[in-house]
């Protein structure tokens, strides 16, 4: 089956250069964003022995309290398989627990233990001069003016979903 392209000459092409101008380079510059943040929040957290995934989790846990597992899967974009195997290592460091939800035998909450609030605060600890190095070639006021612009644009984004 043929596409139709329109065959028109476009004078940028998607990068996630300085300047671009295509339709494509703000998720392309959010992507870089993305992975360079990434990097620097797993390097703060190596050392304590979780991923990403699972700081992903302790943070609605921390924010919301315990939370069925459907709704992890919602909060953190992953699945149903993924959020399985998420709380499946924190219950095994000891980070959260499952509980029965009452009334209905077949769902389970999941709760943040004492231990994973220390861990949580532990990581803030360690990611502070990570974050501020991830930021240091920003001028003064940048970071903030970062943090709300982006704020505003995710909001935005989870107001239309």
């Amino acid at each position: 089956m043929a596409v139709d392209v329109p065959h028109q000459t476009t004078a940028s092409r998607a990068t996630d250069r300085p300047g671009d101008t295509s339709p494509f380079a703000l998720g392309l510059l959010l992507r870089r964003a993305h992975w360079q943040a990434a990097a620097v929040m797993a390097e703060a957290l190596g050392p304590l022995g979780i991923e990403l995934r699972h700081f992903a989790v302790l943070i609605v846990l921390v924010n919301r309290g315990a939370t069925v597992q459907r709704d992890l899967v919602t909060a953190t974009g992953s699945d149903k398989a993924g959020i399985m195997r998420v709380v499946d290592d924190l219950e095994r460091m000891g980070l959260a627990l499952r509980k029965a939800v009452p009334g209905d035998r077949r769902v389970r909450a999941v709760e943040i233990t004492p231990r994973g609030v220390e861990l949580f605060d532990a990581a803030h600890v360690a990611a502070e001069p990570l974050a501020e190095r991830l930021v240091a070639h920003l001028g003064p006021g940048e970071p903030e003016q970062l943090t709300d612009l982006l704020t505003r644009f995710t909001q935005s984004a989870d107001d239309k979903t």
